[in-house]
């Protein structure tokens, strides 16, 4: 993050894979705590931060593009099904015309027109409309039906085969964000790791725990019950760690911890702060009500929940657990109240 975070002990900090990002932007709040003797280092400040920002943004990117392959995957094996059954349902009907041809063929053999129902194309002779004379109502009333349905599973499968290419393109743009975002936070530990120990440690220690306290919230109250069961699961959320591209229970992002909170009041939240920004009517920060998503930097690229008396809580980023700070923790760009 920058200088202006005040972070908040916490318990339950967990060192699991999301630990590689862990300095990210306690750096910027570790700096803060250096003695003066260390300012050569004020530049390793500004690279951090610049990394985590960049980081998260690609972060905000991969959760988009993962949701995009999840629903056309999903499309696709919708889509896959109903081929399935238009083919079934295409094969039962050349079955019930084969009856019909076996039936002439016993009662005296097969009429040409009858035998074109098992050509490649049969819509191909309903074309012919000279020839319709020849047939029977009922053939030519079962030919347009087959017709009918070769043309469904055509543009089914034509369909089909779009949602494939889109998402063949969305799982690229998974793998690419993903790439972006290690290899920031990559960046960012070598960074980190040629600096002293004792400012490494510094680091590690701000990224989980400061001096603003457990803050009181004992006069809040939620403006409903939707947002009360909200505020709940956010705040059962405390101390569990920041994992990017994650939605819970074990483990969150900075969306990912709005959209799995919302969620227990019963309310579906887009998957990214861009989207999450939207969501709802946006207000003045200073008329901000408990359960109103604050959105930050001017991207929209972190979110985090209002809980009243100044207070937010979010997933900050790696390495700190989901925590209060205070809402002016970083620029804020709007307020959602949804």
């Amino acid at each position: 993050m920058g200088s202006h975070r005040r972070l908040v002990p916490t318990s339950g900090f967990n060192r699991g894979a999301g630990t590689a990002l862990c300095v990210l932007s306690a750096a910027t709040a570790a700096l803060g705590a250096v003695p003066a003797h260390a300012a050569p280092h004020t530049d390793t400040k500004a690279e951090v931060d610049r990394l985590y920002e960049e980081a998260e943004k690609a972060t905000q990117a991969y959760d988009k593009a993962d949701e995009t392959a999840a629903t056309l995957r999903r499309e696709v094996g919708q889509a896959q099904d109903g081929i399935a059954r238009q083919q079934q349902r295409i094969n039962t009907m050349r079955d019930a015309l084969g009856s019909l041809a076996g039936a002439q063929y016993r009662s005296g053999g097969i009429d040409p027109t009858v035998a074109l129902l098992f050509s490649d194309d049969p819509a191909d002779y309903l074309d012919k409309a000279s020839t319709l004379d020849r047939i029977s109502a009922h053939q030519a009333g079962r030919l347009r039906e087959l017709r009918s349905a070769l043309r469904e599973l055509a543009q089914e499968r034509a369909e089909a085969a779009g949602k494939l290419a889109e998402l063949q393109k969305s799982r690229t743009a998974v793998a690419a964000h993903k790439k972006t975002v290690e290899r920031k936070l990559a960046k960012a530990r070598q960074l980190l790791n040629s600096l002293p120990f004792g400012q490494r440690a510094a680091y590690d220690r701000a990224s989980r725990s400061g001096g603003g306290g457990i803050p009181d919230l004992s006069g809040v109250v939620p403006p409903d019950a939707r947002v009360a069961a909200a505020i709940a699961a956010a705040r059962s959320a405390l101390g569990r760690p920041y994992v990017w591209g994650a939605t819970g229970p074990s483990g969150f992002d900075c969306s990912g911890l709005m959209q799995w909170s919302y969620a227990h009041a019963g309310v579906h939240l887009p998957r990214t702060s861009q989207e999450q920004r939207f969501a709802g009517r946006q207000v003045p920060l200073s008329q901000a009500q408990p359960g109103d998503l604050v959105v930050y930097r001017s991207d929209a690229s972190h979110v985090a929940m209002y809980v009243g008396n100044g207070q937010v809580i979010h997933a900050p980023y790696p390495g700190a657990p989901v925590r209060y700070d205070r809402v002016n923790m970083m620029p804020v760009s709007s307020v959602t109240r949804v």
